[in-house]
């Protein structure tokens, strides 16, 4: 595994992970996106679905884009906003033949219920802010994902007093 954190003053923060395709690193991956999801602020139940999003996406890449073939890689990237921006950007690429986005099933349509694999993208969706599926320049797909920090409510003392 290949692990880069590229920073410059006043910019995004990244960190960059380069993997084989096998399944033994999505728990690696679990780990850091729950380190940098708390880092950025988000409680624990963000943290818990944030978590869930990237590991399906990874299992993902592994799965059909990369067909587990140890050769290929997977290519994960966070990226923390600038200062005052709480936001965080997951990048999952693969190196796989890629697909047409427009071609994924409903998983709500009735015959789609009861299949037992095809609801990743829309779980991905159901947990993040935004969601853009792409054909990588370097070849494969790419999901990024993104999370942005929800200001803490105020609590009731706060509101009420004098």
């Amino acid at each position: 595994m290949v692990f880069k954190r590229v920073m410059t003053v006043g910019s995004p923060r990244r960190l960059r992970l380069e993997f084989s395709s096998i399944f033994d690193m999505v728990d690696v991956v679990q780990v850091i996106s729950d380190h940098v999801s708390r880092e950025i602020g988000l409680d624990e139940d963000a943290t818990h679905w944030v978590g869930v999003a990237i590991r399906e996406c990874v299992i993902n890449a592994i799965k059909h884009g990369n067909r587990h073939d140890s050769s290929k890689h997977v290519f994960v990237e966070f990226t923390i906003g600038p200062v005052g921006v709480p936001t965080l950007v997951v990048s999952v690429r693969d190196q796989g033949a890629g697909f047409d986005p427009a071609e994924l099933q409903n998983p709500l349509a009735p015959e789609n219920l009861l299949k037992s694999s095809g609801r990743g993208i829309f779980l991905i969706r159901s947990f993040m802010d935004d969601v853009q599926l792409m054909r990588a320049p370097q070849g494969g797909m790419e999901v990024r994902m993104t999370k942005r920090v929800q200001p803490a409510l105020e609590t009731d003392s706060a509101l009420h007093t004098p």
